[in-house]
Formats: structure tokens, C-alpha cells, sequence
């Protein structure tokens, strides 16, 4: 008898199989964390690959070309990823969002958009169905995303200089190149597109007011986000952060704007708009002003594990139930079980935490699971 082989990268975050309540739950289409927040957006990571090395989230010293990222044995297939996917959706989830890594570097991923987009919620109405990429590739991709029923597009960029640009990317990827692609998705229909922008503090924040310029009086949403400590890889530092309350005002200083209420309870963005009529801006603020009271994310990893925050240091292996031959019903009171007893709230309590507080355990990259 062969022995059974794991791949070590399957173990580089901790991860526990879910408990099967003995009493089965069935799906309502709401369910409540400990804090009664209800479960509305799933964030699927379809790959931990990317093509750029932003210091923020991939730096090259540590992911360079001996880095390990995970087999493709590990990885969900579209069709795990389809079914795990709906029993999010018979618990209320109506906004997925396609994530990495870079999610376009996934072979294919037209077609589970397609899968994922003939998902319904309990009251019959469409997912918002959406994915955040570079743009690397987006202008080849585009057309055939929204062919499979792709909505809308969030795109990371962080300069219009293309030497700071490609200084931030550091895999030497020009800033037009992402550019086209806006321009792709735009003419495609995948919209309202947001751009974001990652502001450090010394790097690029000289890069906001052209941003702002540059996307002014048009349909595009750009956002502004404090340069958070997710994972340990990164070398966060606090007097990096530039203050999403310094951000407006630097705005503010060239374009009057004034607040906007939120789309949704849950939302990450505070939102701007030019008190002329030239569209909107919005601010992230995990940092600074937490936002952690009305969150309704969680986020599912390429390999099938799940975390209930970006800065959790733990999750759960809902892969080891998929192949483990667990029906749907089972799998859907473990996913309840899991959101019930959910209390993070790691953005409120960070300024009274110590320096470390993993307890031993990495905090898990966002490469990993998607922003």
C-alpha cells in the first residue's frame, strides 16, 4: 500500500476540520455572528499566484523565485468552488467576489464565472458578482468575463507615474498596460469600475492628487486605502500610514467635496463626491478608523480554508468536508456553526494590542485570501 503523500503547503497557516453539529441547521438565508452581524459577502480566492511583487503585500525578498506557492492538488476545483459557493448563498451571502493572488492568472476563470453566476439567493435575485485584479491581463480577458456574466471590476493601481509605478509593482509592469485594460473593461461593460489605490506614506502618496485628476468627470470610483498590517511579510510600520483624514484634505485643498451616505451596511469605503458633479471618491480607513462593527466578509482561500478576518491567524478547512464525502446539508450547518461563533474584530482592538499578537501563530498573507 502506497503511502498518502500531503503537500507541506497545505500547513503553512493553521487550519481545523469544522464540527458537523449533531443537529442539523438548516439555511434561512440569515445567520448571525456572536456580534449580530449576518453573513453577506464571500471573498474566493481562486489562486495565491501573482505576477507583480508589490512590497505591500508580495515582496520579492520572500516571494521570489524558490518561493513554494501551493500545488495545483490543493487548489478547489471550479466545481468545489461552485458548490461551496451556494451554500454561502442559502445563508444569505448575495456579493461574491473573485480574488487572488492575481485571479486572472487562473486558468480558465470564465468559466467559474459562469458557474458562479447562475447562482441565485433564496429570494431569486442574481449575485453581485465581481473581481479585483491588476489589469495585467485584463485587456485579453475582459470581453470574455463579462461574456460569463462577470459584473464589475475593482482594479489595483497605485500610480499614474510610470517609474513609481513600476517601482511599486517591482516586476517593471507599465502603468499604461493596466491603463488599457481600464479601458477594456470600461467598453465591455464591466462596471461601475473602482480603481484602488494602496497610499504609503514616502512612496507614493505624492501620486494622489494626479490620481484624483486623472479620474475625475469620469464613471470610475477611485479609493483611497491606508496601508494596513496584514500578514508579517510586509514590514508594516505605522509612521507609513498616511491617514485617510490627511488623504481628504490634501483633496479637499484642490476639489471642494462633501460626505456621502453608504450603499450598504458593511461597507468598506466611506464615500466622497466632488461638490462640482465630477463623480466620487472613497477612503479606506482599516487603520485608522475601524470598521469592524457592521463587517460582513468572509473570506474563502484557494485551498478551501476559511477566515473569518483578513488579519486572522487561524482558519477552518471546508476542503477537508468537500472531499471528505459530507453532503450538502452537513457542510451547511458547519458553515452556520462557524459564522455563530465569530467575534473578530481585530481593526478596533489593534491599538490596544501588544506588538505581537499572533500567539505564535503567522497571520495569514494577503496574497492568500484576497483583500
Amino acid at each position: 500500500m502506497s503511502d498518502k503523500v500531503i503537500p507541506l503547503a497545505d500547513h503553512r497557516y493553521a487550519a481545523s476540520v469544522p464540527v458537523i453539529p449533531t443537529i442539523a441547521t438548516p439555511a434561512t438565508g440569515r445567520v448571525l455572528d456572536r456580534l449580530d452581524r449576518p453573513l453577506r459577502d464571500l471573498r474566493i480566492s481562486v489562486t495565491d499566484r501573482c505576477n507583480f511583487r508589490c512590497g505591500y503585500c508580495m515582496p520579492r525578498e520572500i516571494f521570489d523565485r524558490d518561493y513554494q506557492f501551493l500545488p495545483h492538488s490543493s487548489l478547489l476545483s471550479f466545481e468545489e468552488i461552485e458548490r461551496i459557493a451556494r451554500l454561502f448563498v442559502a445563508h444569505g451571502v448575495h456579493k461574491i467576489r473573485l480574488t487572488g493572488g492575481e485571479p486572472l492568472l487562473r486558468k480558465n476563470l470564465e468559466v467559474l464565472v459562469e458557474l458562479l453566476a447562475r447562482l441565485r439567493t433564496p429570494d431569486g435575485q442574481p449575485l453581485d458578482l465581481t473581481l479585483t485584479t491588476n489589469a495585467s491581463v485584463l485587456a485579453k480577458k475582459a470581453q470574455a468575463l463579462k461574456d460569463a456574466g462577470l459584473q464589475r471590476v475593482t482594479i489595483s493601481l497605485d500610480a499614474l507615474d510610470d517609474a513609481v509605478f513600476r517601482r511599486m509593482n517591482d516586476a517593471d509592469f507599465p502603468v499604461a498596460d493596466v491603463l488599457r485594460g481600464i479601458e477594456a473593461a470600461e467598453r465591455v461593460g464591466l462596471g461601475p469600475i473602482k480603481v484602488n489605490m494602496v497610499v504609503k506614506r514616502g512612496v507614493n502618496d505624492q501620486e494622489i492628487l494626479p490620481m484624483a485628476r486623472h479620474f475625475r468627470g469620469t464613471n470610475i470610483v477611485l479609493r483611497f486605502i491606508e496601508y494596513m498590517d496584514v500578514g508579517a511579510s510586509n514590514g508594516w510600520r505605522m509612521d507609513e500610514v498616511l491617514p485617510s483624514a490627511q488623504v481628504l484634505r490634501r483633496i479637499a485643498d484642490e476639489f471642494p467635496i462633501d460626505p456621502l451616505p453608504s450603499h450598504d451596511a458593511g461597507e468598506t469605503s466611506a464615500r466622497w463626491r466632488y461638490r462640482d458633479g465630477a463623480g466620487e471618491i472613497g477612503v479606506i480607513s482599516s487603520v485608522t478608523q475601524a470598521f469592524c462593527h457592521d463587517c460582513n466578509r468572509a473570506r474563502l482561500s484557494t485551498e478551501g480554508k476559511l477566515f473569518m478576518c483578513l488579519f486572522a491567524t487561524h482558519g477552518h478547512d471546508l476542503r477537508a468536508l468537500l472531499r471528505g464525502g459530507y453532503n450538502d446539508e452537513q457542510i451547511t450547518s458547519a458553515i452556520a456553526h462557524i459564522w455563530r461563533g465569530r467575534d473578530d474584530r481585530y481593526s478596533e482592538l489593534r491599538a490596544s494590542m501588544p506588538a505581537d499578537t499572533s500567539g505564535g501563530e503567522r497571520r495569514v498573507e494577503m496574497h492568500y485570501i484576497g483583500g
